[in-house]
């Protein structure tokens, strides 16, 4: 079932422009003939040389501004492609004050037409949607198509960090990571009864912990 649009949505997205870098391009943009969104430089956005830490897919934006909060020496970026979702993100930094935080709307085939090569620093997937359908394959995340855009943005060094709740497709991203030229550390099969530290609990991850799932979790580094 399509989301019903929230009442007072464009209006709303538009208060939120200070902190919105715009809507990325797609295949209807291109058959109406709309201009193509610049390619920005995110050094200039920012104001910084700071490093670039970018969140695929951030919902309603719990993670990413806590991130943000805590971190006022990185420069973070958001991308989210449903409005009704990106517009609480987007208020809620707006509210907070925090300047070093930007969304994108869009999908993400379509970061490269946007983000500069080596321009990331680390990109984080945070309970994307598994598609467990296998025709609908090549729309996770961790497909081969995704991987040579991240290729191409990561800087060097630069690297993912993956969290999911489901086994399948950690399995899928396992195994495509291990063929594309990534290589893995940090892969944990129950992320809260690991040694692993510093995590930062999302709005989906609150909910599969209590309902007793475990987060599989891993990192993965592409060398350039």
């Amino acid at each position: 079932m399509r989301m019903r649009k929230k009442r007072h949505l464009d209006e709303r997205l538009e208060k939120c422009s200070d902190v919105c870098l715009g809507w990325l391009p797609d295949y209807t943009a291109e058959q109406r003939g709309d201009p193509p969104v610049p390619m920005f430089d995110v050094h200039k956005v920012f104001g910084n040389s700071n490093p670039v830490h970018l969140e695929i897919g951030c919902g309603k934006g719990r993670f990413i501004q806590q991130l943000a909060e805590e971190n006022p020496d990185i420069n973070f970026l958001a991308l989210e492609q449903t409005p009704n979702v990106l517009v609480t993100a987007m208020e809620r930094t707006c509210a907070s004050g925090v300047k070093n935080l930007k969304y994108y709307a869009g999908k993400a085939e379509y970061l490269e037409k946007v983000l500069r090569p080596s321009s990331v620093e680390l990109i984080y997937l945070n309970f994307s949607c598994p598609y467990p359908k296998e025709s609908y394959a090549k729309h996770r995340l961790t497909h081969p198509l995704f991987l040579e855009i991240y290729s191409h943005i990561l800087s060097e060094n630069g690297y993912i960090k993956q969290k999911t709740d489901n086994q399948r497709l950690f399995e899928f991203s396992v195994e495509n990571f291990s063929q594309n030229g990534w290589s893995l550390r940090n892969v944990s099969l129950d992320l809260h009864n690991s040694n692993i530290t510093g995590n930062i609990i999302t709005e989906y991850e609150e909910r599969f912990t209590k309902m007793g799932l475990p987060i599989y979790y891993l990192e993965a580094f592409f060398k350039k």
